[in-house]
């Protein structure tokens, strides 16, 4: 069983998770934004739960007010429960990545992209949908051929247009041709898909891409750099780390630097959503990556990370999102309140 390899990703489920797509995304944000919902008669108007923009020079990336955390912050005001509204907030103030599901792509990205634009705002997207995704296992799925990946990241370029957008690409596809989970006769073509996508991707004019290098528990540097070259990397902005991980921040900059010194000095961002407490040393070595216990936030999302190397800390996973059916959670990419509420407890 491929759980048995420590430090994964494990990103699994992602695109399962709840979001809003197209134009009802774009007209779902601007009602909120604008702080108020009608009864679509002409009657009583009643404000509506809203979170604010971060101070665009330190984070200029889109919070989305009707995100899982938001709504989950209105229903504990709703009843009454402050406490547990207040610890939400902590996750619903702050933006977090928009995973593009597999149908309508383009519909869905511009409806993201269009309400980051009338915010001031830019998007972060998360691309999580190439073919043999996940090896065949727990996130197992993505496009049926390369043909329909092609076809599918150009729906999603043309959804970006030429709005602000920084993608994350394919977290874990480069590290699962590295391990030896996915099968060698997919290598070729997944590695022409990825150097492709930065390819698509970057003829959009204010997009950035990131392709995904997995976490430092998984691999070291001295065996990605010439993937990751082969992939393309000289053509985007940069790699991305420890999405869905717990690894610290010191530990990925360390190894980020470490990696970014073999393939041309390239930025990376760090996923800091949920490493505040690094990785989880208890149980199962196995499912260390799945809802373990007692972790927290990490930094808040942030360009000013003080490091040229790092072009920012993001929440590429969305705090409160199930790993899995594991440790009592839901299926993968369910919002799960509980965890949600421990991660934001354990937050200093």
């Amino acid at each position: 069983m491929y759980g048995s390899y420590t430090g994964r990703s494990r990103t699994r489920g992602r695109a399962a998770g709840l979001r809003t797509t197209g134009t009802a995304a774009a007209l779902g944000a601007a009602l909120l934004l604008a702080g108020c919902s009608g009864d679509g008669d002409g009657g009583e108007t009643k404000s509506a739960p809203t979170v604010e923009q971060q101070p665009k020079d330190k984070d200029p990336y889109w919070v989305n007010p009707d995100g899982n955390a938001a709504r989950q912050v209105a229903a504990y005001s709703e009843d009454g429960d402050e406490k547990n509204a207040e610890l939400i907030r902590k996750i619903a103030r702050q933006p977090v990545g928009e995973w593009i599901g597999p149908d309508n792509p383009e519909n869905e990205v511009k409806g993201v992209t269009e309400a980051a634009a009338a915010a001031d705002r830019d998007a972060l997207l998360v691309l999580y949908n190439v073919p043999h995704r996940d090896c065949g296992q727990f996130s197992k799925g993505g496009a049926s051929d390369g043909n329909a990946y092609r076809a599918w990241l150009d729906s999603v370029a043309k959804g970006i247009g030429d709005r602000s957008a920084t993608v994350i690409l394919e977290p874990d596809a480069l590290l699962h041709l590295v391990d030896g989970c996915t099968p060698q006769e997919f290598h070729e073509e997944r590695y022409d898909l990825l150097k492709g996508a930065i390819q698509r991707l970057k003829q959009q004019p204010a997009t950035k891409v990131y392709l995904d290098a997995g976490n430092a528990g998984w691999q070291s540097p001295d065996a990605l750099f010439q993937p990751l070259q082969r992939a393309g990397i000289a053509e985007a902005d940069g790699f991305s780390l420890n999405v869905s991980n717990f690894q610290t921040t010191a530990v990925s900059t360390e190894f980020g630097k470490k990696l970014s010194e073999k393939i041309g000095n390239k930025p990376f961002v760090i996923d800091t959503s949920r490493n505040g407490n690094g990785p989880y040393t208890g149980g199962d070595p196995a499912e260390s990556w799945c809802n373990p216990p007692g972790r927290a936030l990490g930094e808040a999302p942030t360009t000013q990370t003080g490091d040229e190397r790092v072009d920012a800390y993001l929440w590429i996973k969305r705090p409160g999102e199930s790993d899995g059916d594991c440790k009592g959670g839901p299926k993968a990419g369910a919002w799960w309140p509980e965890y949600a509420l421990g991660l934001a407890g354990a937050t200093k």
